[in-house]
């Protein structure tokens, strides 16, 4: 059995639909590491619950409460039935010392989620919804989008882009569908498929041309 077996065999649990492995506010020890399933990162904002984001096979989550020992800044759900594995502080540590591989995994992740956090801090400055999820769907393209048939494939979900909008689940699908009646993006069951990342970054500036000018004669 190899070294990962091993540690899926002691660290990995399952957790069934509706299980909240943590809240926002609490304190907490552990991080986790999705095998299978999917996760729901969210938040409350205003009184309402703000998911910020789908997590699946692969990705890590709750790593902050180890290595800033501060209160969870988000709480985390079980959306489907989920295999993970839970990994306290000692073991982390020995993980990221025995296992450059794994370092530099999490360092890459981390860059990332920054990353991200700054795209949406940005998609957030404009007011205008469409403005907004035209510019997480470019940003996404340029960071981390796939070369497909027919253009630029981005792996984000409806509620990945509500939750770094700002908006409801609702009005990012009827904008999605405009673009698709426009042509310029595709909805397909894992993601969505920009046809012209440079044509959708044009409409993303006459967007923002009509925002900025917007109530003058």
């Amino acid at each position: 059995m190899s070294g990962e077996d091993l540690l899926v065999q002691k660290l990995g649990k399952v957790f069934p639909p509706g299980t909240v492995l943590f809240k926002e506010g609490e304190t907490g020890r552990e991080m986790y590491v999705i095998q299978g399933g999917k996760i729901k990162i969210s938040k409350q904002v205003r009184g309402e619950e703000q998911i910020l984001a789908m997590l699946g096979a692969g990705e890590f989550f709750g790593e902050m409460a180890i290595l800033n020992n501060k209160p969870r800044s988000a709480t985390a759900t079980v959306v489907e039935e989920s295999k993970i594995l839970v990994i306290d502080p000692k073991t982390f540590e020995l993980m990221l010392k025995n296992n450059i591989e794994i370092a530099i995994r999490m360092i890459k992740k981390l860059a990332q989620r920054l990353q991200e956090a700054d795209d949406q801090i940005e998609s957030l400055l404009y007011k205008d919804a469409n403005s907004r999820v035209v510019h997480i769907l470019t940003r996404t393209a340029d960071s981390s989008g796939k070369q497909v048939q027919g253009g630029i494939k981005v792996n984000i979900t409806m509620e990945d882009m509500a939750g770094r909008t700002g908006l409801e689940p609702e009005q990012v699908k009827e904008i999605i569908s405009r673009l698709e009646k426009a042509k310029l993006a595709r909805v397909e069951p894992d993601g969505i498929v920009i046809a012209e990342v440079n044509r959708l970054r044009k409409y993303l500036e006459y967007l923002s041309m009509k925002e900025q000018f917007e109530g003058l004669e």
